[in-house]
C-alpha cells in the first residue's frame, strides 16, 4: 500500500507542475505542430483535435466531448485496472506467507526482501501493478490541460454553468470532484490498510483545493473519471457496505478471477 501513497504524491507533483505551466505565455499559445516538441506534437495536439472532432459531433459541446474522451481513456486502461485488482487480491491471499517470511528473516532485511520477491514471482504477483493506471494517466493529464489552455474553442467554451477555461468560482464543480473522489475511495476501503484509509479524507481535500484553481475542464475530467471508476468499482469490489475484509472469501458482486 505504501507504493500507492508514493503514486498519489507523484500525481500531486504533476498537478503542481501543471499549475506552474499555466502561468507561462507558452502554455496558452496556439499549437503549431510544425514547431511543437515531441510531447505536444504526438499527444497534446492529437488530443486537442480529438476533442474538437467529438465536440463537432456532439452539438458543439466540449463538456460532452471531454466525457467521451474520458470514457475512451478509462476503457483503454481498464485491462491495467483489472490486473491491479487481481494482483492486489492475490497479494492479500499471500499475507500469511509474507508474515511468516517477515518473522523468519526479521534479522536479515535483505534476505526477507529476496524471499518476498520470490514469493511474488512464483505466484504471479506484481507489486507495482497498483501504480500502472495512475502512472498511465499522468501524461494524459498534462496533455489534457495543455490541449484545453492552447485551444481557443475549449478555453472560451461554456458548458452548463462553467467556463471551461476558467475555475468554477461557484465552487460547485470542486465540491462534486471532492465528493466523487471520496465515494470512489469508499469502494476500495476494504483493500486499504489503516495508513491508506487516512488518505480517504486527505486526498478529496487536495482535489477540492486543486479544482478551485484549475480551468474547469480539468476537474470536469476528474468528475467524469470518478463516476466511471465508481461504477467500475461496484462490479469489481461490490458495494462498500457489503465488502469483505482482506483475507476473506470472494465478495458478492465483485469480479472473480
Amino acid at each position: 500500500m505504501t507504493r500507492r501513497i508514493y503514486t498519489l504524491l507523484a500525481l500531486s507533483a504533476v498537478i503542481l507542475l501543471l499549475s506552474g505551466c499555466g502561468t507561462s505565455s507558452a502554455a496558452s499559445a496556439p499549437i503549431d505542430p510544425n514547431t511543437a516538441n515531441f510531447f505536444t506534437k504526438y499527444l497534446t495536439y492529437p488530443l486537442s483535435k480529438t476533442l474538437d472532432w467529438f465536440a463537432n459531433h456532439l452539438w458543439g459541446q466540449y463538456g460532452l466531448a471531454i466525457l467521451v474522451v474520458t470514457v475512451i481513456i478509462r476503457l483503454i486502461i481498464l485491462p491495467l485496472t483489472l490486473k491491479q485488482y487481481r494482483s492486489s487480491k492475490r497479494m492479500q491471499e499471500l499475507q500469511p506467507e509474507m508474515k511468516k517470511l517477515k518473522e523468519k528473516y526479521k534479522d536479515d532485511p535483505k534476505k526477507q526482501q529476496e524471499e518476498t520477491m520470490k514469493l511474488f514471482q512464483s505466484n504471479g504477483v506484481n507489486p507495482l501493478a497498483g501504480c500502472f493506471p495512475i502512472i498511465v494517466q499522468m501524461p494524459i493529464l498534462i496533455a489534457l490541460y495543455q490541449s484545453i489552455m492552447r485551444n481557443d474553442h475549449i478555453r472560451d467554451h461554456t458548458f452548463l454553468w462553467l467556463n471551461l477555461g476558467q475555475p468554477d468560482h461557484l465552487y460547485i464543480l470542486p465540491i462534486i470532484a471532492a465528493a466523487t473522489t471520496f465515494v470512489q475511495q469508499m469502494f476500495m476501503s476494504s483493500q486499504m490498510n489503516q495508513q491508506m484509509k487516512s488518505l480517504m479524507y486527505i486526498f478529496p481535500v487536495m482535489i477540492f483545493v486543486m479544482s478551485m484553481n484549475f480551468a474547469s475542464a480539468l476537474p470536469l475530467y476528474w468528475v467524469y473519471g470518478n463516476i466511471f471508476t465508481i461504477v467500475q468499482s461496484y462490479f469489481i469490489y461490490g458495494s462498500p457496505g457489503k465488502q469483505k475484509k482482506p483475507g476473506s472469501q470472494n465478495n458478492k458482486g465483485g469480479l472473480s478471477k
